[in-house]
């Protein structure tokens, strides 16, 4: 899901069949994103930056080496900046079709997503 931090309104949705990393999924899925929005994702999107220029992941320690304080304050400031969007999450997973194994055809999982999406965007939308 790619979710805006100043409305927390689901912008997109893709969904892949089976069992696939998140970040392999962003890579194909295609979506763009316009060269200068912020991009705040977790360590599992390690090399977003080539993608996309202004993304921010956590720093990681290197072996047996501890983090520095300034990289944990790094660290701890984007935590709680992307915290705001658990929320978000949340309010899908109410869903039961959301939150436990998906039973449907596989062609339909994206569209009972952008379902749900659509559904949770509008139940929440501020005006």
């Amino acid at each position: 899901m790619i979710i805006s931090l100043a409305t927390l309104a689901i912008l997109s949705v893709y969904g892949d069949q089976g069992k696939v990393h998140d970040f392999k999924m962003f890579k194909d899925s295609g979506r763009l994103i316009h060269p200068t929005t912020t991009l705040l994702a977790d360590w599992g999107y390690q090399g977003i930056r080539k993608i996309h220029s202004h993304s921010q992941i956590p720093i990681k320690k290197k072996k047996q080496q501890q983090l520095a304080t300034v990289d944990k304050k790094s660290n701890r400031q984007l935590a709680s900046v992307r915290c705001a969007i658990e929320p978000v999450n949340r309010r899908c997973k109410i869903f039961r079709v959301v939150k436990e194994v998906y039973r449907g055809k596989h062609k339909h999982y994206s569209k009972t997503w952008n379902l749900i999406a659509g559904l949770v965007n509008w139940r929440y939308a501020t005006v």
